[in-house]
């Protein structure tokens, strides 16, 4: 199923249910997480997305914010990090937000748990959360873990 593309004047339509990656929060808002590493889904654009590289992402169409997060570490400016997972998840009330890094599972993953925290999923069962509704391979180390336990 496609959208019709979205007229300026109007709310976006939302995420097709199908979507591959997507994420439902207990609230019910939808987030896309993916791998920039591999070629963009079919379907409606994302109307914001939340990247989590080393560098600023390239060639991103859409409105977008980059927190610096190298590979297999955590957010270089936590505060700014959480100011982020903030702004995403109030934005997926209304709009099709996506987070994503290169390979879409340790630093996505990681920041889908601390949005679901947000969501009102405990911190403990955050990352079992994600894993089973969005990636097994969701969140790839011990310190990516303790960050979301942490953030409640």
């Amino acid at each position: 199923m496609t959208f019709p593309a979205d007229h300026p004047t109007d709310p976006p339509a939302p995420w097709d249910p199908a979507t591959p990656g997507l994420l439902r929060l207990p609230s019910g808002r939808l987030l896309r997480g993916r791998g920039l590493s591999r070629p963009l889904p079919p379907g409606p654009l994302p109307t914001f997305g939340l990247y989590l590289l080393g560098r600023p992402p390239a060639g991103i169409a859409w409105e977008h914010r980059w927190v610096r997060w190298p590979d297999f570490r955590l957010p270089a400016d936590r505060a700014d990090a959480a100011d982020a997972f903030h702004e995403a998840w109030e934005r997926a009330t209304t709009e099709r937000v996506e987070l994503a890094c290169a390979g879409g599972r340790g630093r996505t993953g990681t920041a889908l748990a601390c949005i679901a925290v947000l969501d009102g999923v405990p911190a403990a069962e955050a990352v079992g959360y994600v894993r089973e509704h969005y990636s097994p391979h969701a969140v790839e180390t011990p310190w990516q873990r303790k960050f979301v336990e942490r953030l409640a």
